[in-house]
């Protein structure tokens, strides 16, 4: 039997303050990356309902900060409108019973706001969303980390980090099928130490991201994209990447250009990255090399070492080492639903299955929900869990 709520609860908020004698304590054991030390909320705030709005919900949740915001209703939230995420938050999205929680119909946004944790959450915009809207939005943004989410079905991409957001991480998490009018995965501009680390990027027409800044790459996976994998600033301001430890897998749609959209401006620090790019369903990936990320004016000012951090305060693995962990791990994986479960089937079939698809109904749809509450004394799961 799982621990009364105050346990894991006093477990969980304690666990921060045990480092505090060291510096600086990651947000929960595993954080990694530059918004590692995102500090959260303080106070609890229990959603009750997966209606859109009034007490109990998760837009009332949200909408004022230093919250540390559990779940004790699983199921899916349809958002009648955007939503606004305030500052010092925490979203548990472990703490939810059954399934867990997918927020759908609309984006939420994080911009303006800095310290804010997000574990183990489905993000899905969906065509009823506005367009050019993401479904997660940061803008403006500092000091937070994303964790074991699903981030899919934007309407522009499905994830934007712009316009000088600075220490954010992305990590175990899966980044996919952006739906009309772009479907593409992540514009990243403008951003000064952004990590994504062990995520899954799959079914984007292009941008796995578009890295624009300084930005931590390090093993993620990219799966059937379209025009191109992970694409360069190519644009006149100076942009840094440190790719290390990635595996490129060519899907249905994908053209051969993995990486691809560089300039002179690209400063381009790459080690141990993989491509599988022949489509036939077998694992024979080779050694990426510096005329893969282009040539003449299409081609990056490459680096002899990392530029952007050390890699010393990420987990860098083999790449194979890597692709085993994302699929296993990847995504609000506590309880993978049926979307995230097909997008991983996808990926294991190294190239003879997956789509990039206009709505998500030609991806397959949302599949059935059930409405679950936690009983009332009772946790669905520790909240410490790594």
């Amino acid at each position: 039997m799982n621990p009364p709520v105050w346990i894991a609860l006093a477990a969980f908020v304690a666990a921060p303050l045990a480092l505090t004698h060291a510096g600086p304590s990651p947000a929960f054991p595993g954080a990694e990356g530059f918004g590692q030390f995102a500090s959260g909320g303080s106070e609890l705030f229990h959603v009750t309902t997966l209606g859109d709005s009034g007490p109990g919900s998760f837009r009332d949740a949200v909408s004022q900060p230093g919250r540390i915001v559990v779940f004790d209703v699983g199921g899916l939230i349809r958002l009648k409108s955007n939503v606004a995420v305030s500052s010092r938050t925490t979203l548990a999205g472990q703490t939810a019973p059954g399934e867990g929680v997918t927020l759908y119909g609309a984006s939420v946004s994080f911009s303006g706001q800095s310290n804010v944790v997000v574990r183990y959450l489905r993000f899905r915009e969906g065509i009823g969303g506005d367009r050019g809207k993401c479904s997660v939005n940061i803008s403006k943004g500092s000091a937070m980390i994303f964790d074991h989410c699903s981030i899919e079905w934007g309407r522009w991409d499905c994830l934007g980090v712009t316009q000088g957001s600075h220490d954010i991480t992305f990590q175990h998490c899966i980044i996919g099928e952006g739906i009309d009018p772009q479907r593409f995965g992540s514009l990243s501009d403008s951003v000064t130490n952004l990590t994504f680390t062990h995520n899954l990027w799959i079914n984007n027409q292009s941008r796995n991201p578009k890295a624009k800044g300084r930005i931590q790459y390090v093993n993620n996976v990219v799966y059937n994209w379209g025009v191109c994998g992970l694409v360069g600033g190519h644009s006149g301001a100076d942009h840094f990447l440190d790719a290390v430890g990635n595996c490129f897998i060519a899907g249905p749609n994908s053209n051969p250009h993995c990486v691809g959209q560089f300039a002179a401006t690209d400063h381009v620090f790459q080690r141990d990255n993989l491509a599988d790019t022949d489509k036939d369903g077998q694992w024979n990936a080779r050694t990426l090399v510096a005329a893969d990320f282009g040539s003449g004016a299409g081609a990056p000012t490459f680096l002899a070492g990392p530029t952007v951090a050390p890699l010393t305060n990420l987990t860098v693995e083999p790449a194979t080492t890597a692709l085993s962990n994302v699929l296993a791990h990847a995504g609000c994986s506590l309880h993978r639903d049926p979307v995230d479960a097909r997008l991983m089937d996808e990926v294991k079939s190294l190239g003879t299955r997956g789509k990039i698809s206009h709505t998500e109904a030609e991806a397959g749809g949302l599949g059935p929900f059930q409405e679950v509450h936690a009983p009332a004394n009772l946790k669905a799961i520790d909240m410490g869990q790594p």
